[in-house]
């Protein structure tokens, strides 16, 4: 009685397994017509038309089908239709929309092949892929042929080397030449400009009242914070006048940053000193 049972058991997982096993994808329901030559013609599991679609210059071709898993409407991983040519084996996968239920559909025209099914000689085999996850076995077969009819009234397509095969000219980069300062003239008239400008400016600074008197008052109150300060300024303008005759900008940044911290903390105590006697009456 045992041996029975356990028969039987072996007997039921074999044929669920071999159940399983031959389930496989693939389609009801296929339908192709080209827009708007004529009405469309159904087409068959491993069962190729007898005679090649023709594809116009302005033509649509649609396929319309059912994708099916054992018979069951259903939605695979992978869906889309092959075209391929036969002398050099080119392909191009063309992707169903497909829905849950398992309909799917595709348009393809003159414009979505690429140049070398333009110019193939022979008819194009199409063929649908449908596969999915899982132990149910894909399906992949030619179901009609595909002529495609050039416009006349057009240049014939050519069959190009692909790009990453085909020889490259060489390459010759063409720098632009490193910046320059302006010419001496130039730099000498400015210069003199501006050193022209130091007289009118000092009279001008005498006139509206310079305080000059404080200036003892003002270094013995804090003299390394006034000489220090009047120093970063000078020493800033020095550096920007290595950075027009010599120095490239990657050199002159640090200096700059580590000029202006001197600046800012001198600054500070300088202007503090001078603040203090503006508020004691001592200067205005």
């Amino acid at each position: 009685m045992r041996l029975t049972h356990s028969v039987a058991s072996a007997l039921l997982l074999l044929c669920a397994g071999a159940a399983q096993a031959a389930t496989s994808w693939g389609f009801d329901e296929g339908v192709i017509q080209v827009v708007p030559k004529k009405a469309g013609e159904v087409i068959k599991e491993r069962t190729p038309l007898a005679k090649p679609v023709t594809l116009g210059a302005t033509d649509t071709l649609k396929l319309s089908l059912t994708a099916k898993d054992n018979g069951i409407g259903k939605r695979p991983h992978q869906a889309f239709l092959l075209l391929q040519e036969s002398n050099l084996g080119v392909e191009a996968p063309f992707p169903l929309t497909v829905k849950e239920s398992g309909k799917a559909t595709v348009q393809i025209t003159q414009k979505d092949l690429p140049v070398q099914l333009l110019a193939a000689e022979e008819p194009l085999k199409a063929s649908i892929v449908l596969a999915s996850f899982g132990s149910a076995q894909g399906y992949n077969g030619q179901v009609f042929e595909i002529k495609v009819e050039l416009d006349p009234n057009l240049p014939p397509p050519t069959r190009e080397a692909p790009v990453r095969y085909g020889k490259k000219p060489l390459i010759f980069h063409k720098f632009n030449p490193d910046p320059k300062s302006p010419p001496k003239v130039v730099s000498i008239f400015f210069a003199l400009a501006v050193i022209a400008c130091l007289p009118v400016l000092l009279i001008s600074w005498l006139f509206l009242g310079a305080n000059i008197k404080h200036l003892p008052k003002a270094l013995s109150a804090a003299p390394v914070s006034h000489a220090v300060f009047f120093g970063s300024i000078v020493a800033m303008e020095g550096v920007f006048f290595m950075y027009y005759t010599s120095w490239n900008l990657f050199q002159t940044l640090p200096v700059i940053a580590a000029v202006a911290v001197v600046t800012v903390l001198s600054g500070t105590k300088a202007l503090g000193e001078v603040q203090s006697r503006r508020l004691a009456g001592d200067r205005y």
